[in-house]
């Protein structure tokens, strides 16, 4: 069978096309040559462009006939892009889809800036649909992200931070942009409150399920995010392994995260060890169990949707975001 995100693209590949173009349009830069340089070395860095296809699939599901989807699938992506060059500072990262980040072959203020230039991008194509709830769908999804961002940095290293927590910035970091993504193509087609309210709650539990995964690809096999194996440990982050194994921790497995994840001294050989705690205490099968029940949920919101092939491959989307780590 083939992957349900190439099934989405071959289903959408003239509205995708569409959307292709106007990311590249409306990322070009009459006084600044920086700007398109950084864009494309992210945009054109091989993404999966999850996002705007959702809103395209959404619409399209809903019977939408014009192009206003075009304008904000690449809204959607136009966030996400300037949420990645911010995170990327943030984080110190410098890696990022199994290449160098902007801010490493650049610099910081760069990624920062040009971060800037395309949420502002976004938020012009936001107006071109003359919807002022896509405008406050967008614009309320765009400062929870951040919200979320800014939580997940006050809890880093706080080896108290609950599931309950955990979840909140989730909700804020990725999710937030799931949801809007889906609910935006409900309401540009003009779908009926049930089928909008649907769609927002398949994407919310599909990112939180796609959040859990990438928090177990952090201790394992990371091709599929290309980022460093252990980023998340190094960094202090309190994902979801992480505070089931510090809830079932003690003796000397306490003390290592205590040093390692509370006092940020990783040494060598700490990934393997966190690893194996983490196998040891069941967090990973735990996280995974958690995962799958958030993309049950996604799945279950489906059935409120006018049924057909590309709601099908949204449903086998959600199987495949947790497959990833099967």
């Amino acid at each position: 069978m083939a992957h349900p995100v190439e099934q989405m693209q071959s289903h959408l590949a003239e509205k995708m096309d569409a959307v292709n173009t106007l990311i590249r349009t409306r990322m070009a830069s009459e006084h600044a040559p920086r700007i398109p340089e950084v864009t494309a070395h992210l945009v054109e860095a091989g993404g999966k462009r999850i996002r705007p296809l959702l809103t395209l699939a959404a619409a399209d599901i809903c019977g939408y006939q014009g192009d206003h989807d075009v304008r904000l699938a690449a809204t959607v992506e136009f966030i996400h892009t300037a949420t990645l060059l911010h995170d990327d500072v943030v984080d110190e990262s410098d890696q990022r889809r199994g290449r160098p980040t902007a801010n490493l072959l650049w610099d910081n203020q760069s990624s920062v800036l040009v971060g800037d230039y395309l949420f502002a991008r976004s938020f012009q194509l936001m107006v071109e649909t003359g919807s002022l709830r896509v405008l406050d769908i967008l614009a309320n999804a765009a400062a929870v992200i951040a919200e979320g961002e800014v939580l997940q940095l006050s809890v880093a290293r706080n080896l108290g931070v609950t599931e309950e927590t955990y979840i909140k910035v989730v909700r804020g970091k990725t999710a937030a942009l799931f949801a809007a993504a889906t609910q935006v193509g409900g309401v540009i087609a003009e779908a009926t409150e049930d089928e909008i309210e649907a769609l927002w709650a398949y994407g919310d539990a599909l990112g939180i399920s796609f959040q859990m995964v990438d928090d177990l690809i952090d201790y394992g096999d990371a091709a599929d995010t290309g980022k460093n194996t252990g980023d998340d440990l190094r960094e202090g982050k309190m994902t979801m392994p992480v505070i089931l194994a510090i809830a079932r921790a003690e003796g000397d497995d306490m003390a290592f995260w205590e040093r390692v994840i509370g006092k940020g001294k990783v040494e060598e050989g700490d990934v393997a060890r966190a690893t194996e705690i983490l196998h040891r205490t069941g967090a990973l099968d735990t996280t995974r169990d958690r995962a799958l029940e958030w993309s049950a949920a996604a799945k279950e919101a489906l059935d409120l949707l006018p049924q057909g092939p590309l709601t099908d491959t949204l449903s086998d989307l959600a199987d495949y975001v947790v497959a990833r780590i099967s």
